[in-house]
């Protein structure tokens, strides 16, 4: 037994994975199902020697046989070796791997022989620590989490990457080691914090491209200042949404034939918080698959208690202050939501095929009529102006007279006011300041009546007359019939409308009068203005500061209040009068001091309040409303410190923010109302800097619709493509501000990339593993520092070509990350990878390991491998984190993980060589020549050509040499037959040479007997030359006849000769080639 392989490696891991597994399943689904995955499946099948001899033995006995046989086997065994890792690397579980790997004999073999011999692989500055034997491979924490994923350190690099078996568990093993959190050591104490708060997504909401872009960014900007030793936070939350929240809820009570009045207010609310807690929350899992390194300990939700207490205090200090009042205006109702509504959460749609009502407004005490238009004809019934321009003289007659209101018989006058747009219909406005934005400012102006003709379910109340309890549809409907009866109406045309829509509704909004509560917001506009204007906060791009300023100085109150039930109830307070009105309601517009209502923190502190003033037995009610979303999430960078507390460690620490980066299409919406609420609460400015991104959109630049089906799901494209892949494609799409195109051939692209890395990378660790150096020679390839320009200067000519690049980069890409410049520094570190180490400086050590005799060579080829390739992965790895961890898990280093490694830029200048530079790009344009003149010649791809290159500056012509066996294995030039040489020293061969000048001073001389086969070459230059005869013939004939000289047009005539020009160039050229094959 002992000589039986399977029994020596299945030794201690056999008690801990196979016999539960035997026990629990029948004996005829171990022996026979294939999809069975435990190892020892395979030695029981048919074919096996174990199904021949012990196929009758009951299952229980057999195990007892195996594990005693191996267990004495195991002891036997020398106590180096631990056979427990081999086999437990390659059972690896689906729970911790998602995805199995097959266990081969091969693989069996290599695992035993590779822990029998082979060193302990270095990470971390230590082995991998392998649990003992007779506790099982089981998660501790969450899924192996003490330690790195396996599949980060295993023996085998596949050539393809497999981001399906690295992304989840590394990202649990970031987590569980607390790499998300802000450092808290001595060196990090006296550094600023680098603090961003996410903007916080609807807890109903599943993970759209416009997530997942600001996730991207925000996880490049905090993983680089994590990197650079910045106390770094990132402060994740969820948003409690409460118009998108209440209506999921409602529609689930809908079900059951029940509406939230049917249960009541509490119950209802308790019915959310149910949903919330098994439902909600799972965009944030989704964030998590994209790497989003957020501190998730401390994630917030808006309806936390903490915040919940920060959010009544902000609104009793703003009522305090005078800057929160309860009014009659204007807002946007929605009749199915049956709330008042946020800007934002109106979508504006547009009606090629709308209708221009014209109708007649009878003149008043004398003949005639005025002209109107307007494209709701129902809200005829609640005007009370109609408005002309002044200087119209169709109308100026008429200023200061009065008209009839068509089926109402209301006598209104007509005003005067230059917001009138005399090309538009008649010139004539009806204002109807009850239902229109725009006529409620004019009315404000004009000190009209205001006329609600609206239930809040958009039908027609009382002030409507007979036209009472219809919908407003079909009360626009029957009273244009109404009022074509009595000949009042001209005609319809067809006219493109923009139609206010409920975003969350779906029905057309109503602009309404209505009681509300609202936000003196000038003040703070103003505070917002200047806060941009001094440069205590700055915008990236600085163009939305125009933006910002047009905005701000035309503020308007802000309604905070939704008729709602989730959500953070207003902290008011109504005094109740015997009859059960509320005395608010009547003095709502009075110049009583006492407004019927007390704002406080809770309702004892409401009692103590009003019985000072209304006397001890006042009743109160709270106010049934709740607060707009917009109002708690403009508390979001203070409240979540700790605010009203400023003596927190938080607070004091992370506040106020460094950054605050979201779309552009919520500056207003949310942004603003931050830095207002920060400025007039806290005195300060929230964050120093806001970054505002773009939509994402298709590869056409169309907006993704679920209509035009041009969606893209990112946890369908994670899936496909990887996490990292993503993220890159998202990214590097655009400069801030500008919307980013995506498309499925440009993430397949950089999923390429990453295959690239992943080989590069793969490359290198079977060179390290090959190189047959000691565990110490091992460690000190890890990467320490910077290399300074001393040791650089003592490098070969490629090293310190390489090196020099290198250092370039790292400063320009910190440099660009610095300046928010996110796609020119991952662009950066791209070319620099991609063109410079793998297609250049790789392939030149592929040379230098090979150089006969040379170790102190390949030992610095190594070594320069390691520096920049680890350089490169910190470059990258905001970008790019799981494959970049995973690769540098497996280089040698120092320090637990790449994403806490130091950033390899810290300010001071690094060195550089830009002599080695130019000389070594002096090697790259000769190869490119020579590629270009191979490629012209359509030499094979496989084949080497002779080459003399001559070089005047014996300096140059030294490095070339140095370098010449890479110059021939790139070039792929006959090195044998290769001549390197000055020009006084050239002696030209015999036969035809392809000249290349390759620069002043340097050329290259190709024969041209081995880039072409001369007979064929000048049999397919001869029949070229026919068809360029016979194209000549042709133009000279055109332009020969007056017809098409005289009739033409004169550019058709000038074309036809640049014409007859190229092809006479054409032909000299193939002509002069011919005559070179010929000689």
């Amino acid at each position: 037994l002992a000589s039986f392989p399977a029994v020596a490696v299945f030794g201690r891991p056999l008690v801990a994975h196979i016999i539960p597994t035997m026990i629990s399943r029948s004996s005829t689904r171990l022996i026979t199902d294939n999809r069975t995955a435990s190892p020892l499946t395979s030695l029981l099948r048919p074919r096996t020697w174990w199904r021949s001899r012990l196929g009758q033995v009951p299952h229980l006995v057999l195990v007892m046989v195996i594990a005693t046989c191996a267990a004495v086997v195991t002891l036997r065994l020398p106590q180096r070796c631990d056979l427990y890792s081999p086999v437990s690397s390659l059972m690896t579980t689906r729970s911790m791997h998602q995805s199995r790997i097959p266990l081969t004999r091969t693989k069996l073999r290599r695992a035993f022989a590779a822990q029998l011999v082979r060193r302990p692989r270095i990470t971390n500055s230590r082995p991998v620590d392998v649990p003992v034997a007779t506790e099982p491979a089981v998660e501790t924490k969450a899924a192996g989490i003490d330690e790195l994923p396996r599949v980060a350190v295993d023996l085998e690099m596949p050539t393809q990457y497999d981001f399906t078996s690295v992304e989840q568990d590394l990202y649990k093993w970031w987590e569980s080691n607390g790499y998300f959190k802000p450092m808290n050591d001595e060196s990090s104490t006296s550094r600023k914090s680098y603090v961003i708060p996410m903007p916080p997504p609807n807890v109903t909401g599943y993970l759209h491209m416009g997530h997942a872009l600001f996730v991207a960014i925000q996880d490049i900007l905090a993983r680089f200042h994590r990197m650079l030793g910045e106390p770094t936070l990132w402060l994740p939350g969820t948003d409690h949404a409460g118009i998108a929240t209440q209506l999921l809820v409602e529609r689930e009570l809908a079900k059951e034939n029940l509406t939230r009045q049917d249960i009541g207010r509490e119950a209802f609310l308790k019915r959310v918080w149910a949903w919330k807690h098994e439902k909600g929350g799972y965009i944030t899992e989704q964030m998590k698959r994209l790497g989003a390194s957020a501190d998730w300990d401390r994630e917030k939700f808006t309806l936390d208690p903490e915040l919940s207490d920060a959010v009544v205090e902000a609104f009793v200090r703003l009522h305090q202050k005078g800057l929160i009042y309860r009014g009659d205006r204007m807002v946007n109702w929605s009749p199915n939501l049956q709330t008042a509504v946020s800007d934002l959460e109106v979508e504006y749609e547009d009606r090629p095929n709308g209708k221009l009502y014209y109708f007649k407004y009878p003149l008043a005490g004398q003949d005639g009529y005025l002209p109107v238009a307007t494209t709701r004809p129902e809200t005829i019934l609640g005007d009370t102006a109609v408005c002309v321009h002044p200087e119209d003289p169709r109308y100026k007659h008429l200023i200061g007279t009065e008209v009839v209101v068509p089926m109402v018989g209301r006598k209104i006058p007509i005003i005067a006011d230059d917001y009138v747009d005399m090309e538009f219909g008649t010139g004539a406005l009806k204002i109807t300041p009850a239902h229109d934005p725009n006529d409620y400012e004019i009315g404000k102006k004009h000190d009209l009546d205001s006329i609600n003709i609206m239930t809040k379910k958009a039908s027609m109340n009382g002030n409507a007359g007979n036209y009472q309890g219809l919908d407003r549809y079909e009360c626009r409907n029957q009273l244009w019939k109404d009022m074509e009866e009595e000949g009042l109406t001209l005609n319809i045309t067809k006219h493109a409308t923009r139609v206010p829509i409920s975003q969350r509704g779906g029905e057309m909004i109503e602009p309404m009068v209505s009681t509300q509560w609202f936000v003196d917001a000038k003040g703070m506009g103003d505070k917002a203005l200047s806060a941009v204007r001094s440069g205590d906060v700055k915008f990236v791009p600085p163009r939305f500061e125009r933006m910002w300023d047009y905005w701000l100085e035309d503020i308007r109150d802000w309604c905070i209040s939704r008729q709602l039930w989730w959500g953070h109830r207003i902290p008011v307070w109504h005094v109740v009068k015997d009859d059960g009105s509320l005395l608010s309601d009547d003095r709502m517009g009075t110049e009583e001091q006492q407004q019927g209502y007390v704002v406080a923190r809770n309702e004892d502190e409401a009692y103590e309040e009003a019985r000072k003033v209304y006397g001890k037995d006042v009743q109160l009610k709270q106010d049934n409303d709740v607060l707009d979303t917009w109002f708690s999430s403009g508390l979001w960078p203070f409240a979540t410190m700790g605010w009203p507390n400023t003596d927190t460690d938080d607070y004091k620490k992370f506040y106020p923010a460094a950054i605050l980066e979201t779309g552009y299409d919520i500056l207003f919406f949310w942004v603003a109302r931050m830095v207002m609420m920060g400025m007039e609460l806290t005195d300060t400015p929230p964050f120093e800097t806001i970054y505002l991104h773009g939509l994402v959109r298709d590869g056409q630049g169309k907006k993704m619709s679920k209509t035009t089906g041009n969606v893209i799901d990112p946890i369908e494209t994670i899936d496909k493509y990887g996490a990292d892949a993503l993220r890159y494609s998202l990214v590097t799409g655009g400069a801030p501000g500008q919307d980013v195109p995506l498309s499925m051939e440009k993430v397949e692209g950089n999923r390429n990339f990453a295959n690239k890395l992943w080989n590069a990378g793969r490359y290198l660790v079977q060179m390290i593993e090959g190189a047959n150096i000691s565990d110490q020679e091992r460690e000190e390839l890890a990467v320490k520092g910077t290399i300074e320009r001393e040791e650089l200067d003592e490098l070969p000519l490629a090293e310190r070509y390489i090196v020099s690049r290198l250092h370039d980069v790292t400063e320009k890409v910190s440099a660009a990350l610095h300046d928010h410049k996110i796609a020119e520094a991952g662009a950066l570190a791209y070319d620099f990878l991609w063109n410079q180490y793998t297609n250049w400086y790789l392939e030149a050590t592929k040379v230098h390991v090979n150089r006969k005799g040379d170790a102190d060579y390949k030992h610095t080829s190594l070594k320069t491998l390691v520096y920049v390739f680890d350089n490169c992965l910190r470059l990258l790895h905001p970008f790019m984190p799981y494959i970049t961890e995973t690769l540098w898990q497996r280089l040698p280093h120092e320090g637990e993980a790449l994403m806490v490694a130091s950033w390899p830029y810290k300010g001071e200048n690094l060195a550089r060589n830009t002599e080695a530079e130019d000389k070594f790009a002096l090697l790259q344009d000769i190869v490119n020549a020579v590629r270009s003149a191979r490629a012209e010649y359509k030499v094979e791809p496989g084949k080497k050509v002779a080459a003399s290159i001559l070089v005047a500056d014996e300096e140059n012509l030294e490095s070339l040499k140095e370098e010449k066996d890479v110059l021939a294995f790139i070039g792929r030039i006959d090195e044998s037959t290769m001549n390197l040489t000055a020009f006084e020293n050239y002696k030209a061969p015999e036969g035809n040479t392809v000249k290349l000048v390759i620069r002043e001073g340097v050329e290259a001389y190709l024969p041209l007997a081995q880039m072409v086969d001369v007979e064929k070459e000048t049999a397919r230059l001869n029949k070229q030359a026919e068809k360029m005869l016979k194209d000549i013939d042709l133009l000279n004939k055109r332009l020969s006849s007056k017809g098409f000289v005289d009739k033409a047009p004169p550019a058709k005539v000038e074309e036809t000769r640049q014409q007859l020009e190229d092809k006479r160039a054409q032909l000299a050229t193939i002509t002069e080639t011919i005559t070179q094959l010929s000689a």
